[in-house]
């Protein structure tokens, strides 16, 4: 496990990016935080680690959204809105393809998550400051975390 504060939106972004450029092709994140805790601002600054150009913004209405740079797939999923896990749009296959894939909300469907993880908390510590707390289930998931 690995703690790391930011103190504005854009340090946000940054350890956003700064994470982004560990992940490797297949990786799954999982978000969870209160509601305006920093979730898609984070998922932003990964964007921009993989060289999306698309704007980021939360998929919430829209369930996912799906971005690609650099022969590499992103997938953003917001399950907030979701009350009961009869997902009916393959969710399996894009956690189990080559995709980096952040899932905000991600309890919401906590039967049909992989078994391997990183796993994100973000914690409003004031109006500007995030303790993001980073764990993971999975070796190559852990060696990430150690990098950070």
């Amino acid at each position: 496990m690995k703690e790391k504060l930011t103190k504005s939106e854009i340090e946000t972004i940054n350890l956003g990016f700064s994470f982004g450029k560990l992940l490797e092709p297949g990786m799954v994140l999982l978000l969870t935080g209160d509601l305006a805790s920093g979730k898609t601002t984070f998922t932003k600054g990964i964007g921009k680690a993989l060289n999306i150009k698309e704007t980021i913004n939360s998929p919430s209405y829209t369930i996912m959204k799906s971005y690609h740079a650099n022969n590499q797939d992103f997938y953003h999923f917001d399950f907030y809105r979701l009350t009961e896990e009869g997902v009916d749009f393959d969710f399996e296959d894009y956690i189990h393809s080559s995709a980096i894939t952040v899932i905000e909300w991600p309890f919401n469907v906590k039967s049909l998550l992989p078994n391997e993880y990183i796993l994100i908390n973000i914690e409003i510590t004031n109006d500007n400051e995030r303790k993001f707390t980073f764990s993971s289930v999975g070796e190559q998931y852990e060696k990430v975390i150690n990098k950070l």
